[in-house]
């Protein structure tokens, strides 16, 4: 039998609220279980840096997976915590045989991603994990052809002419679909932010 106590009912209600895109609730989810989900991360991972790139990736999906929380199944906690281990055995099974990447884990060597300081203050791991969200949101309101033209030219590192290659389209195309691409995230990230700022007010 589920334990039900206050503590577990707001977490309940807020992740129900997050299943509802509710940033103030995301926010508030945030602040009252990273600090135990991080010790959760670094125990599997050894490594303060990772650590934090792993809370930052889980909690990306506790955003987009909330609706799937079962309160009748296991306390929001537990289930947290499955999110923040799953992140974590996926990361060590992903290096676990190339021993050069483990070595500059033990050695604090690895830096972090977009820009995050090794040691972040939660705050600036929750603006990071909100903007990544909300990239996440805009580049699947864009059409598929925008969509891999810009993950080609920019995880790929295609220049226009290998796109248009690529994709065996004429250069001009290629050209027109990473500007419309970039155009409409741009657009898209504004709104996010303006609708950030509004609800700041």
């Amino acid at each position: 039998m589920l334990t039900h106590t206050p503590e577990n009912q707001r977490l309940v209600d807020l992740l129900a609220r997050v299943a509802h895109e509710d940033h103030e609730a995301f926010k508030q989810l945030y602040q009252l279980t990273s600090a135990h989900l991080y010790g959760v991360a670094l125990r599997y991972l050894r490594s303060r840096s990772t650590a934090d790139e792993i809370l930052q990736e889980a909690f990306i999906n506790v955003w987009q997976q909330a609706g799937s929380y079962a309160s009748t199944l296991s306390t929001p906690m537990t289930w947290l915590i499955s999110v923040v281990r799953n992140k974590a055995l996926d990361h060590l099974r992903k290096f676990k045989n190339e021993s050069e990447h483990t070595d500059s884990y033990d050695d604090g060597e690895i830096s972090r991603p977009d820009g995050i300081a090794e040691h972040a203050d939660p705050h600036e791991l929750f603006d990071a994990a909100t903007e990544a969200i909300a990239l996440n949101r805009c580049v699947a309101q864009l059409d598929a052809t925008q969509r891999q033209s810009l993950a080609l030219a920019f995880y790929n590192g295609l220049s226009h002419s290998e796109l248009a290659e690529h994709l065996r389209v004429p250069l001009g195309t290629a050209k027109a679909w990473v500007r419309r691409g970039l155009e409409r995230l741009r657009k898209c990230l504004e709104s996010h932010q303006q609708s950030l700022a509004g609800e700041a007010r």
